[in-house]
């Protein structure tokens, strides 16, 4: 496994050796010396050794192949580069071991880099944007295989509506403002519980953001038809756009909102941070329309995957997060009890539409929004500088991950408790993290400190 080997690199507590420095433009042959050495060390291996094989001689090759490939385009020798290319495809496969897998995608994504810096565009890939309504149904389908595969998807969902009943209150009016909503698979788990309440809720809304009115008006009638099916009371609003470009509060909010004689409404927004295109659209904006909403909880659940850096350190760090989703994947597809053939099929589809997409966005493009603009890099943190505070998530929240995990047959997973959040990862490696966070009493300040530049 690709992650195997790049956890068997040597053990420091200095970061830059995971994330090394962006070369000279125009090396000699001294400069050249130490970065190449640097990816000795990745590969765990000494100058000598680096290209003998050995017994995980395909794994290492890959794996040596793919950083040398990244080292040249950091270093903007395009020659080079494109002369790996061909050897890259060759030993790598979607449709191999985890190594061969992850190797696939991480080629393409360097194959589509090199293009890039050739033709010298970098906004992101066409394709990756759920613009069509067929690309959506292809991304709703890889979804719905990676909730069954993967943990990953139903953990987001469990502790945000743990989180969510918890800030109720005794409140019966609920908003949920889902920034990105897509086919809306979180909010029937949250029908049902609050349908089992001896107090079941007056008021019930979701205001749906996404790319395609279609898609969010189709499931707007799911929701609906499955809210009547228990007797809720629903209203669905679909917003076809960003909450970063939406002009106000109100927007958002809808005139329901401040009709008091019934009741005060509980606001909850909610989105699951991805790197398959751009939820937010302008992050300032975004930050804005939040503290002016001042919801009465935010649920966010962030990949732990950093954007920021120089390209070498952003591959380095995401092809150790993606090896790892690549090994549980495959884990998650042979121990599901369902023939071999469907599973490995539903694992193509997750990794071909949804984690092989991701991975072209971060290397071939930098990221979903590498624009200049002002950007979040972590959206805890920024919530905390706009005057919002963490709500801890170690209750009920806690107790239904670590539920969910005894369900699944494979012991690969861990969860993790820190500073209030809730983190899932994969053996030794942190994948998710899921907070929740509330208005504080103080006086917000002044957004926008802390962000960065693209």
């Amino acid at each position: 496994m690709l992650q195997g080997v790049l956890s068997r690199a040597p053990a420091t507590t200095d970061a830059a050796a995971m994330k090394p420095k962006r070369a000279p433009t125009s090396p000699d042959e001294e400069e050249e010396r130490p970065a190449r050495g640097k990816r000795q060390q990745l590969l765990g291996l000494n100058p000598a050794s680096a290209e003998e094989d050995g017994p995980e001689t395909r794994g290492l090759r890959l794996l040596s192949l793919l950083l040398r490939c990244a080292e040249a385009v950091a270093m903007d020798q395009l020659p080079e580069a494109r002369e790996l290319l061909p050897e890259i495809a060759e030993l790598a496969s979607p449709f191999g071991s985890s190594p061969e897998r992850v190797a696939a995608y991480f080629g393409d994504a360097l194959c589509a880099r090199v293009l890039s810096s050739y033709l010298g565009a970098y906004s992101p890939l066409a394709q990756l944007r759920p613009v069509a309504a067929a690309q959506s149904r292809r991304v709703a389908g890889a979804f719905q295989a990676y909730n069954a595969l993967s943990p990953l998807v139903k953990f987001s969902h469990f502790t945000a509506n743990q989180a969510i009943l918890q800030a109720l209150d005794g409140a019966d009016r609920l908003h949920v403002v889902d920034l990105d909503i897509m086919q809306g698979l979180q909010w029937p788990g949250l029908f049902h519980i609050l349908a089992s309440r001896p107090r079941r809720p007056r008021s019930l809304r979701i205001t749906g953001l996404g790319a395609s009115l279609d898609v969010l008006e189709a499931t707007g009638r799911r929701l609906a038809d499955f809210a009547a099916s228990l007797g809720l009371p629903f209203e669905f609003c679909p917003i076809e756009g960003k909450i970063g470009h939406v002009a106000d509060a109100a927007t958002l909010l809808g005139p329901r909102h401040f009709q008091k004689e019934d009741g005060e409404e509980a606001t909850v927004v909610h989105w699951m941070h991805h790197c398959l295109y751009d939820v937010t659209g302008s992050d300032v904006g975004t930050v804005r329309l939040l503290r002016a909403l001042r919801p009465k909880l935010i649920t966010i659940v962030e990949q732990d995957l950093g954007h920021s850096g120089d390209f070498l350190g952003r591959f380095v760090e995401a092809l150790h997060y993606y090896s790892a989703l690549f090994d549980a994947l495959g884990d998650g597809a042979g121990a599901g009890g369902a023939e071999g053939e469907a599973a490995g099929a539903e694992r193509h589809a997750v990794e071909r539409q949804l984690l092989g997409a991701e991975i072209r966005n971060i290397v071939a493009v930098g990221g979903p929004k590498r624009t200049g603009e002002v950007r979040v890099e972590r959206w805890g943190d920024e919530l905390r500088r706009a005057g919002f505070r963490p709500v801890s998530l170690a209750g009920s929240p806690a107790t239904q991950a670590r539920l969910l995990l005894g369900m699944y047959p494979w012991k690969g997973y861990t969860l993790v408790e820190e500073e209030a959040c809730l983190k899932l990862g994969w053996k030794d490696l942190s994948l998710l993290t899921a907070s929740a966070w509330e208005p504080s009493d103080d006086d917000a300040p002044t957004p926008g400190h802390g962000s960065q530049e693209t």
